[in-house]
């Protein structure tokens, strides 16, 4: 975790630089806020990790197509960290997700949230992580979380794993390749809900909901998506 002053230098990567754009962003009103808390409601603080780093190569034949043109931006081999949360779980179960969860007493803040639910869930080392800064929180209602997202590079990523199969069934880096192929994305309509999601199936994962619309804003954010079919429909098993 970053606890020195913000170097004003450019940093010497691009894809560490180019996140700098995230934080203090409000997110995509379409897919992120369909409403917001009530006075009367009450509402716990969440976090969410965003955390991206290089190494893990394309899985799918689209993503191989994308890495070209994601090469001269500098960021071929970047992935980003999910995870596919536990069926058994209260709230959204088997739902891929970033690592993260609700606020505890002992947390001094919301980059203290998402580091330690992420060490809890996936094992990384939150040491070795570099905290770029956060994002506005966002409310999901079904859940009644007031959600911050917490942008973060990982200089040189260390092995994760499932550390407990009761709250989570998967853990991957995913490519961002894979996440910005036109031919893995899509919509997606939960057979119960009046809405669509944006989602992404990227061989290993199907994302959609809360965290497809924030890896949607994420990745048009900076730059890095690619035109896509909005009329395309991903099937995911609920």
């Amino acid at each position: 975790m970053t606890t020195e002053p913000a170097d004003p230098r450019p940093h010497p990567d691009p894809a560490r630089r180019a996140l700098e754009a995230l934080p203090g962003s409000m997110g995509n009103e379409q897919w992120l806020r369909r409403r917001h808390a009530q006075p009367d409601e009450i509402v716990r603080e969440a976090s969410v990790l965003m955390l991206f780093g290089r190494g893990v190569p394309p899985r799918t034949p689209a993503g191989q197509a994308e890495a070209e043109r994601l090469d001269a931006l500098g960021v071929a081999d970047v992935d980003v960290l999910l995870l596919e949360r536990a069926s058994t779980l209260r709230h959204h179960p088997g739902q891929v997700a970033f690592p993260g969860g609700g606020r505890d007493p002992e947390d001094v803040d919301a980059v203290a949230v998402a580091l330690r639910e992420a060490e809890e869930e996936t094992g990384l080392d939150p040491h070795g992580i570099d905290v770029i800064g956060t994002m506005d929180p966002l409310f999901i209602p079904v859940s009644r979380f007031d959600v911050t997202p917490v942008i973060a590079w990982w200089p040189d990523p260390t092995e994760v794993r499932v550390m407990d199969h009761g709250e989570s069934a998967r853990v991957y880096r995913v490519p961002i390749a894979d996440l910005v192929a036109p031919a893995n994305r899509g919509t997606f309509s939960p057979p119960d809900r009046a809405y669509s999601t944006p989602a992404f199936d990227v061989g290993v994962l199907r994302v959609w909901g809360f965290t497809a619309g924030l890896l949607e804003f994420a990745l048009e954010e900076l730059g890095w998506a690619s035109d896509w079919d909005r009329e395309a429909y991903i099937h995911i098993q609920l």
